[in-house]
């Protein structure tokens, strides 16, 4: 008899917990690190392409040294900020974070940009395959960015709404924090480089 009014206690208390967004709440955690992880990796990825970008790029523009110690400069600033699922409640770690990988966009754009300057480089096969990947990857950033802030933001209304918000206190359910970035519009864009328009003929060695 008392194991069944034990378990009826129980199952009254999951369909009540249920009620009131715990279980919600909870899958929410669980997705939005997904999510989270899933940007992380995207993140790093692109981080991964740069040495052989730049590499390609030093092979043909040695002269660009400004621009490509940059590029150096904010991939290694990228990977030192490194934000785990257990940080994402931290609005000054996340601002880091998005400072960081900012700035590996717009050293990634400048170094794109220069190579419109270089017929030859444009026409390298490496080149155009490491340009052809980051962009792709700069795609999987975006929807991965996406993907997280919707998390953040289903998760997040359940947490201050009531009565749900009442199950939170009580279960340590905390509202995360957004990962906004200035310049949406720009970030959203990934950097390309224009190769419809035919290499100009490299110009001849001299004897």
């Amino acid at each position: 008899m008392k194991k069944l009014i034990t378990l009826v206690t129980a199952f009254a208390a999951a369909l009540s917990l249920s009620g009131c967004g715990y279980n919600e709440m909870a899958q929410g955690e669980e997705t939005i690190k997904a999510a989270w992880a899933e940007v992380t990796n995207q993140y790093q990825r692109r981080a991964d392409l740069v040495p052989n970008l730049v590499n390609t790029v030093k092979g043909y523009a040695a002269q660009e040294q400004d621009t490509l110690t940059k590029v150096v400069e904010a991939r290694a600033k990228a990977t030192q900020v490194q934000i785990n699922a257990d940080m994402i409640t931290d609005p000054e770690q996340m601002k880091k974070f998005a400072a960081a990988q900012r700035e590996m966009s717009g050293a990634l754009g400048r170094l794109l940009a220069v190579a419109e300057n270089y017929p030859q480089l444009k026409s390298d096969a490496l080149f155009r395959d490491l340009t052809a990947q980051l962009e792709g990857t700069e795609n999987r950033i975006t929807v991965a960015r996406n993907r997280y802030i919707k998390a953040i933001q289903g998760y997040n209304s359940t947490v201050v709404s009531f009565p749900s918000n009442l199950v939170a206190m009580v279960f340590g359910f905390k509202k995360k924090e957004q990962f906004t970035v200035e310049n949406e519009a720009a970030i959203k864009s990934a950097p390309t480089v224009d190769f419809s328009k035919p290499a100009a003929p490299a110009a001849p060695a001299k004897p």
